[in-house]
């Protein structure tokens, strides 16, 4: 049978440097590529293929599939095949490939040039090896769409626990799986989680450590069959390099372990290996774009951790010899109108992007909170010492406790009763209630200048914007520095890494009452499970599903849903 394949529309063999970030880059297949039938054994079997199949950033012309062959070969050469169907009867477009050690024999095939609105299954075959794939399944968005289910996730750290959050989201009806990062832990064995052993053992810094890690995750049953049934739309997050990265460094990066530059190039390297995203033309180091779907969402997807974040602030910069805060030099360096989080580049970008929108819904994706968390500076500081005892002995003093509860019971009292313009109000108390500090400097609240002037950006236009990072479920109102709701923000909990129950125990639902009552922008938290969120999104409205397991210990778990709000 002869095969005439045309590879050069596609092929692209070489790494792209640019930024100073080296990115493995797709592989291309657009429309006049040659569709010949290729000699596909009848005899095959399902091997080779230990890390699964998976499909990437769907729109309605276009999707990338994705998969990793085993072998101990120089190089592999695989047939692609994507089709209507799942005996491959109906083939819409195929080609072979070949991939090599360079990129750890990991394929990326982004197909242009589809037709809109179509269920897509679709394989890989080592015809020599007569070894197939599974088959995987995805799709293409109807350009008239008028309803479009996305499930949330973030922050899964293997050492902690099962996916049974993945394993939930697979059995939801939702379209498309929207990660917003912390996809896998750098953390070492013992160091961040105990339940389940990561590999390699010791912390991740080279680029084989990091493909390692990202094979172990990619091998995890849960994680490879969600990976295998729904297309995923993702952006990293600190942990994909290190602990509060920004783009010059990392909180847990320490000048024993090399050149930061040289770590964040070799992660990022591996993280475009395993988890592709859609060509950017202009700069392949780029993972912040625009995914429409129909004339429904916009799904703007934003790096708010590497390409233009400077350097987290620190309350503990700003404490004198005798142990007392400058809040006036706080303030300074936290209103300072040139820090960024996103970078020139981006947020110029974004500004743009919205100001041209005239889709129903512009759905922002990215990593931290932007809501206004400013909470009682006496909370914070007791917060703060309360994490301080846990991570240096495993537990909190029963003093600080007591502390934290007093203050609890006491701030919220002070502020129902400011609430209900209570007269007797003194001025102390006032200043309990009304001297707030940010919660989490690595969030927006430590980008104070930048947010205002984003949220400026949110006007008149449906926004709504989706966060991870903190491992627990957020639902706040999105107001300028005048007052103004300009949108809403709804974040997700993890899919494995804890919360503040870790550190509070049962006092984090004390806690989460308190600070809905506290913070003036928060309408829901909850502090204490595991989960996704699933957004419903029609012309009308966009229904929030805030979805809960009780385990992460056991693959025994239950599935729960602890909060809806229509948006």
């Amino acid at each position: 049978m002869k095969t005439n394949i045309k590879r050069r529309s596609f092929l692209r063999n070489s790494l792209l440097a640019t930024g100073g970030i080296l990115l493995a880059p797709n592989f291309i297949s657009c429309k006049d590529d040659d569709i010949d039938e290729l000699p596909i054994p009848s005899n095959l079997a399902e091997k080779n293929f230990e890390q699964g199949v998976a499909s990437f950033d769907p729109t309605n012309s276009q999707v990338i599939i994705w998969t990793r062959y085993t072998t101990n070969k120089s190089s592999a050469t695989l047939v692609w095949q994507i089709a209507k169907d799942k005996n491959f009867k109906d083939v819409v477009r195929q080609a072979e490939v070949t991939t090599d050690a360079s990129r750890d024999f990991t394929v990326a095939v982004e197909i242009k040039d589809l037709e809109a609105g179509q269920k897509l299954y679709y394989r890989f075959v080592n015809v020599n090896a007569k070894a197939t794939s599974p088959i995987g399944e995805t799709l293409t968005f109807s350009e008239s769409i008028n309803e479009v289910k996305l499930a949330v996730a973030s922050c899964a750290n293997f050492a902690y626990g099962y996916f049974n959050v993945y394993e939930e989201i697979k059995k939801s009806d939702a379209d498309v799986v929207v990660h917003l990062g912390d996809y896998i832990y750098e953390y070492g064995e013992n160091s961040y989680g105990s339940f389940r052993s990561p590999e390699p053992e010791g912390e991740i810094i080279s680029l084989e450590d990091y493909r390692t890690r990202y094979r172990q995750y990619r091998s995890d049953e849960q994680l490879k069959e969600l990976h295998r049934t729904k297309p995923f739309i993702c952006v990293w997050d600190d942990h994909e390099v290190a602990n509060d990265t920004y783009k010059d460094g990392a909180e847990n990066h320490q000048e024993g372990e090399g050149s930061f530059t040289t770590r964040k190039q070799s992660a990022l390297k591996a993280y475009s290996e395993y988890l592709p995203n859609m060509t950017n033309l202009v700069d392949n180091s780029i993972i912040y774009r625009n995914l429409k779907i129909g004339s429904l969402v916009d799904l703007i997807m934003l790096d708010t951790r590497i390409v233009g974040r400077d350097k987290q602030l620190e309350y503990s910069a700003f404490y004198n010899e005798k142990g007392e805060f400058d809040a006036a030099a706080f303030q300074q360096a936290w209103l300072n109108s040139q820090r960024t989080l996103l970078g020139t580049t981006q947020l110029g970008w974004l500004e743009s992007e919205l100001a041209a929108s005239n889709n129903t819904w512009q759905i922002i994706g990215q990593q931290v909170l932007m809501g206004k968390m400013l909470i009682p500076a006496e909370l914070l500081t007791l917060l703060a010492k309360l994490l301080a005892e846990v991570s240096a002995t495993g537990s909190a003093s029963e003093e600080t406790f007591n502390l934290l509860k007093t203050s609890i019971t006491e701030l919220v009292t002070i502020k129902t009763r400011a609430l209900q313009n209570d007269p007797m109000l003194t001025a102390e108390e006032k200043a309990r209630i009304e001297t707030v500090l940010p919660y989490n400097l690595d969030a927006w609240d430590g980008y104070f200048m930048e947010r205002e002037r984003v949220l400026e950006s949110f006007k008149n236009k449906n926004v709504v914007v989706l966060a991870g990072d903190t491992h627990n479920a957020w639902y706040s109102n999105l107001t300028n520095n005048s007052g103004e709701k300009v949108g809403v923000e709804v974040a997700t909990s993890s899919v494995s890494s804890p919360g503040l129950e870790k550190y509070l125990g049962a006092s984090a639902t004390e806690l989460e009452e308190a600070l809905k009552l506290l913070i003036d922008d928060l309408q829901y938290g909850n502090l204490s499970q595991r989960g996704f969120m699933k957004l419903t999104v029609t012309s009308g409205s966009i229904k929030t599903d805030w979805n809960f397991i009780d385990i992460v210990t056991s693959k025994e778990y239950t599935n729960s849903i602890g909060k809806t709000a229509i948006l």
